[in-house]
């Protein structure tokens, strides 16, 4: 690939990546072709349709999580480890909705998810392994456990972004003390009654406006 060709392509994943996070995957490639500055034909070119675009997309954190189990294992705290990744995993499908959307609902999603887990499955009970002889976590903790907890997550994300995008973390330490047997302090505030309210009036508008 030339170099001029290897900008473009990195000016458009990076600008697609951007446009998912904020507008889910409603964007389509001529938004991505003029947020990005280069021609429509430029992005047609490289990328047939938008499922091409997702895909390339998808592979990129696919890359980025196998790296990031790759630091994770080699952490001396195991707990740490599994922490730090579980954190990163989690920003990643609460930030971005697009990202999010197409991992569960998109065919190009399936493979994403059969590679997530090659790269992360193993790696975690690894770090459950080694924390558990270290007494950190409780000895029933399995790493579907840990698995499970990135949907739930992600619930909570998708739910409360109205209000507070960043409260899924409060919830992801609530998860992770209670694999542990002592508990730290909770990142951030719990939503109120009102922000609850409020959160839950934006889902049902949202969902309308999907089925019309």
């Amino acid at each position: 690939m030339r170099s001029d060709a290897a900008r473009n392509l990195t000016r458009i994943l990076s600008t697609a990546d951007r446009l998912l996070a904020e507008r889910g995957v409603d964007v389509t490639l001529d938004d991505v072709a003029h947020a990005a500055g280069v021609g429509v034909g430029t992005v047609y070119r490289r990328f047939a349709n938008k499922s091409e675009l997702l895909a390339a997309i998808l592979q990129e954190y696919v890359a980025e999580l196998e790296a990031r189990a790759g630091a994770a294992v080699l952490e001396d705290d195991p707990w740490v480890g599994l922490t730090r990744l579980l954190e990163r995993i989690c920003e990643l499908v609460a930030g971005n909705r697009g990202v999010a959307i197409a991992m569960t609902e998109l065919e190009d999603g399936t493979t994403f998810f059969d590679q997530f887990e090659a790269a992360v499955a193993p790696v975690v009970e690894i770090l459950l392994d080694r924390a558990r002889v270290r007494g950190d976590v409780r000895p029933d903790v399995v790493p579907s456990d840990v698995l499970a907890l990135i949907p739930m997550v992600h619930a909570v994300a998708a739910f409360a972004d109205s209000v507070q995008p960043d409260i899924w973390r409060r919830y992801l330490a609530l998860l992770l003390d209670g694999m542990q047997a002592q508990a730290g302090p909770l990142p951030t505030p719990g939503l109120t009654l009102e922000q609850i309210r409020t959160a839950r009036a934006a889902t049902v508008a949202s969902r309308r406006h999907f089925r019309q």
